[in-house]
């Protein structure tokens, strides 16, 4: 279901038998109108056939019967009524190319000038649509960069907590080495000035002894 366009269809050999010929104003029409919407062609059967756009006037319950098949086809597609819709510019643009054909036939250079909008139109979409893609693909790149960075970092994070444990262990094993020195130092001077202490005793025991044996030699026997 769509807003269709109409259309009627020519066999190409039946018209070529018949001989039919149009007049100039139909044939100016024709070609503005294949211009505005080329014809379709395709072959059947063995037969080549062309649909071409109708180059009939529109009455006024033919734009009532095109408003309400609009309506039904937005109805029946489930077109949304606002946002971006695929199916909703779809309909809304057969819709459009009708009134174009229906403008044409009835004031040729009304029909150029709305295909001039429809084509600006078309343009401005498309040039919207690629910044658009254009934009998701950066979005799309920036994210994978960053989910990138962000493992590398993570990986950077995992190196330098293993760094600082290796230093904390490092510092932890100085400490203890540094402790163990300081107490062995310590005790080693305690040691020492035992020895020390206790050579000096020695010294002056022996000396006492020494000034006692000489001064036995040396006092007057009675």
């Amino acid at each position: 279901m769509g807003c269709k366009i109409n259309y009627f269809i020519i066999d190409r050999n039946l018209m070529k038998k018949m001989g039919l010929i149009s007049n100039e104003k139909i044939k100016e029409c024709d070609e503005i109108l294949n211009c505005i919407l080329p014809p379709r062609e395709w072959e059947e059967n063995g037969k080549q056939w062309r649909q071409k756009v109708s180059n009939q006037p529109a009455t006024r319950m033919d734009v009532i019967k095109l408003t309400e098949m609009l309506d039904m086809s937005l109805q029946h597609l489930q077109a949304r009524e606002t946002g971006i819709c695929p199916i909703r510019r779809a309909l809304y643009s057969q819709c459009f190319d009708e009134i174009i054909r229906q403008v044409t036939i009835n004031c040729a250079e009304r029909g150029l000038l709305l295909l001039k909008v429809r084509d600006e139109l078309k343009m401005t979409m498309d040039a919207y649509r690629s910044l658009y893609e254009s934009s998701i693909a950066f979005g799309i790149r920036k994210s994978l960069s960053a989910e990138h960075n962000k493992l590398d970092m993570q990986d950077r994070l995992t190196e330098l907590e293993v760094e600082k444990q290796k230093i904390k262990d490092d510092l932890a094993t100085a400490i203890a080495k540094y402790e163990m020195a300081q107490r062995q130092g310590t005790e080693q001077r305690i040691a020492e000035q035992q020895r020390h202490n206790e050579e000096i005793n020695f010294l002056k025991r022996s000396n006492q002894q020494l000034k006692a044996q000489l001064e036995g030699i040396i006092a007057p026997k009675k």
